[in-house]
């Protein structure tokens, strides 16, 4: 690594506050095929590319002490893609579970996954238990994969669930508040998001997430996903500690709450 390189990711990183770190970063992943296709490349080559992103963000997440990280990997619309892209990005998946397991499980990083995940290929699913099983007591860092996910398919899953129990008395309609909400979703066991990166230069939320992020900060770059390294999170989490953060309230209340 180049010196100057060295020294630019070691200001960037002094200058993250460690008391205003977002508990719970979420990515949307975007610009592998775009990449790809600067180069006269397939769209896997951007895949690939754009997997080693993924284990760069990954390690600087858990080096400087976010404890939720999740990423867009797979939504249930990506489906519908060419049938060629979808199976390569599944053995990619599969490879990257395998050659990462152990590496998680050194790191103390906890595997989750979000999603419909019962639709996985078969051989996706194993690795995906595998990994979940390996790593479930670890406590640095939940790195969540959402995978055959798509925020509405969430909402109306845990509407349903509700409803039953409604119509079975196990809660009434009184009860029914974000708690009880939040205890139906995939992410029951995650806070909130506080910071929301999406790359590429596009600035929609694409169906994901959509509850968790009501009050997320949302940060967006025109950087494709596989050129997505180490100083552009601390960028963008440099980024996130200069907002304020109001929930509702005033600049005033909020000033008066910090005193």
């Amino acid at each position: 690594m180049a010196k100057n390189h060295v020294i630019v990711l070691t200001n960037l990183k002094s200058k993250i506050q460690e008391s205003k770190l977002p508990q719970h970063i979420a990515i949307i992943m975007d610009g592998n095929g775009r990449w790809a296709k600067k180069q006269n490349k397939l769209r896997v080559f951007g895949h690939e590319n754009g997997a080693k992103s993924v284990k760069e963000v990954v390690e600087a997440s858990a080096e400087i002490g976010i404890k939720h990280l999740t990423l867009y990997a797979f939504s249930t619309e990506n489906w519908n893609r060419p049938k060629l892209e979808v199976q390569t990005l599944m053995k990619l998946l599969v490879s990257s579970l395998k050659k990462e397991m152990s590496h998680l499980h050194k790191n103390n990083i906890k595997l989750n996954t979000i999603g419909d995940i019962q639709s996985l290929p078969k051989k996706v699913y194993q690795e995906l238990m595998d990994v979940i099983e390996l790593t479930k007591n670890n406590t640095h860092m939940t790195l969540t994969v959402a995978l055959s996910y798509g925020s509405r398919d969430e909402l109306i899953n845990s509407l349903k669930e509700i409803a039953i129990k409604v119509k079975n008395n196990i809660i009434s309609p009184e009860k029914i508040d974000e708690s009880v909400i939040n205890q139906h979703l995939y992410t029951h066991n995650l806070p909130d998001v506080d910071l929301l990166i999406r790359t590429s230069g596009e600035q929609r939320i694409s169906n994901f997430l959509l509850w968790q992020i009501a009050y997320a900060e949302l940060y967006f770059t025109d950087v494709l996903w596989p050129d997505f390294k180490k100083q552009d999170l601390y960028v963008a989490i440099n980024d996130y500690q200069q907002r304020e953060r109001r929930f509702g309230k005033t600049s005033e209340q909020i000033k008066t709450t910090q005193k």
